[in-house]
């Protein structure tokens, strides 16, 4: 039986669906797009990302609280607009995140500042614009950080990072709240570590912080994490340092390959009854959510450039690479992969999806049915997040563009890239 071919056997992310059997985001043609634009081109839906924060917005309703998106999941100077607009602040862990936070207008005071390497330099330039807060990561960070704060005459807000011990069962890669993980003070250490801040002149202690991994789809590791550092304020206030706010930073994951993630505000539901029996409902919250706001909301647009089957694989060459999609070749990671414009055929053969880079780790799919041509076009779903933020120009290709919908109308947020920008700041000999 002829059928069309290549299409989700699992729901499309929000606002991406078929119409005329054409691929839209919201109310725009992803073919249209294509044709305006050229590919490799990424395609963001500005109401996704909206729905995305309100539930987070809903789960935290009449709570005192801070949702900052982290912006290493998409730095986009237009999404960070948007976002911000919508009340975020912002997450950085970078003095360049820090430029791109003040360019869109964010509030300082709505500012965290994460991140195991801050610099002296990245320190002052903080502290100078007036950040909300230093998610701090080690005992020799907080000396440096008091001394650059003292040397202003001035006092650092800081938030201890914590590093709990607990498995958020995710990628190793993107594990952080273990021992073995390179982030934050191990559990046994945290006290003696808030008695040495509180001691220091140029620092004021405002809150403690814990991130335990990213694409966290269970709630129990949340839970576990929670329940430690609850342990851990009743001691340091025991101590006499208190605490103000605590933040749960963020990690929650979305749906790649019909993973079945709780929702925002169910996740923060069962976070805050928690937080109510152990008493500190009355206390801040402060989260830093990524992937979950933007990841959902993107789309990688490729053109089909050649059909190569083989004895033992068959490969679908596409113009997209690792260099714009970085994630499967870093983390093995599943991304679903449809036709623009599915076409009926009785026979959908399977075929890795591969892209122009000159190395075997070059893939963005394996093993995926499609019935496809030369000239196709096809839709790499779930691009929104650690894919434009870590793109890169191995093999000298331009990065992408980037096109924000807001819903029937289209906004080049980023132009492709050439060789004049990739090369203006080389000299020749």
């Amino acid at each position: 039986m002829t059928t069309l071919a290549g299409l989700p056997a699992t729901p499309l992310p929000p606002f991406v669906t078929y119409q005329d059997q054409q691929l839209m985001v919201e109310g725009v043609s992803l073919a249209a797009l294509a044709r305006e634009h050229g590919t490799p081109l990424f395609v963001y839906s500005r109401a996704a990302m909206l729905q995305a924060l309100a539930a987070y917005q809903r789960g935290l309703a009449g709570r005192r609280h801070l949702i900052c998106y982290a912006m290493k999941a998409n730095s986009s100077l237009a999404i960070l607009q948007a976002l911000v607009a919508a009340g975020c602040g912002l997450d950085i862990v970078s003095g360049g995140e820090l430029e791109r936070a003040l360019a869109v207008g964010v509030d300082p005071a709505k500012v965290i500042f994460s991140g195991v390497g801050k610099t002296r330099a990245e320190m002052r330039q903080a502290l100078s614009v007036g950040i909300g807060c230093f998610n701090v990561e080690s005992r020799a960070e907080l000396d440096v950080l008091d001394e650059v704060a003292r040397g202003m005459g001035l006092r650092a807000p800081v938030s201890i990072r914590v590093n709990p011990n607990v498995d958020a069962q995710t990628h190793p890669y993107i594990s952080t709240g273990l021992k073995g993980n390179k982030f934050g003070i191990a559990h046994e250490d945290v006290l003696s570590t808030y008695q040495h801040a509180a001691a220091c002149v140029g620092l004021r202690v405002v809150g403690i912080d814990c991130h335990i991994g990213s694409q966290i789809t269970q709630t129990g590791p949340y839970l576990d994490a929670m329940d430690r550092v609850l342990d851990l304020v009743e001691q340091i206030e025991t101590a006499g340092v208190p605490i103000e706010h605590i933040d749960f930073g963020g990690g929650l994951g979305i749906d790649y390959q019909g993973d079945n993630p709780p929702e925002a505000d169910v996740l923060w539901r069962a976070l805050l009854q928690r937080l109510d029996a152990r008493g500190f409902g009355d206390r801040q919250i402060c989260i830093e959510p990524g992937r979950s706001l933007v990841g959902n909301a993107g789309v990688c647009l490729t053109e089909v450039l050649y059909l190569k089957p083989g004895e033992q694989k068959n490969f679908l060459i596409v113009d997209a690479a690792m260099n714009d999609l970085p994630r499967p070749a870093m983390y093995q990671a599943f991304h679903r992969i449809v036709p623009v414009a599915p076409r009926a055929s009785e026979d959908t053969p399977t075929w890795d999806v591969v892209g122009p880079v000159c190395e075997s780790g070059d893939w963005i799919g394996r093993d995926r049915a499609l019935a496809v041509q030369a000239g196709d076009l096809l839709a790499v779903l779930s691009a929104g997040a650690y894919c434009m933020s870590m793109a890169s120009n191995y093999n000298t290709r331009g990065r992408a563009a980037e096109v924000l919908v807001d819903g029937a109308h289209a906004h080049l947020i980023r132009a492709r890239e050439s060789l004049a920008d990739q090369t203006r700041l080389e000299r020749l000999l």
